[in-house]
């Protein structure tokens, strides 16, 4: 009971944040009914765990999400859109970590060749 108050309590939030962007309201019965499908959706779809751990892993990953929404293909272009953009936001800062790693590695290799120089000079005077 609990949880399916916490999903009526979520879906009511998301009507209302629905509703002040664009500019439409939702009856108490509607959200009522989205609560329910979402509820009974999140139900039937709870193999999708036992799913992971058959495959034994304990992590879902973006390509089990991708086979629970493939019913839904504006759900699942959606997913596969937003798993893109993290999938080259997350390139773009390997990406700046591997140049930053270098520049630091440049600087940490050029101030070990000056050390050795001047150990060198000190020797040889």
């Amino acid at each position: 009971q609990r949880l399916k108050a916490a999903v009526h309590y979520t879906v009511g939030c998301l009507c209302q944040d629905v509703a002040e962007d664009k500019d439409v309201q939702f009856s108490k019965q509607t959200i009522a009914a989205i609560s329910e499908i979402t509820f009974r959706q999140c139900g039937t779809e709870g193999y999708f765990l036992i799913l992971c751990r058959h495959a034994k892993r304990s992590t879902v990953n973006t390509e089990d999400v991708k086979l629970l929404a493939r019913r839904s293909n504006s759900l699942l272009k959606y997913i596969t859109q937003k798993s893109e953009e993290l999938a080259s936001s997350n390139m773009e800062l390997k990406e700046k970590k591997k140049k930053s790693s270098a520049a630091k590695g440049g600087r940490a290799a050029g101030e070990q060749e000056a050390a050795v120089t001047e150990s060198e000079d000190s020797n040889m005077a």
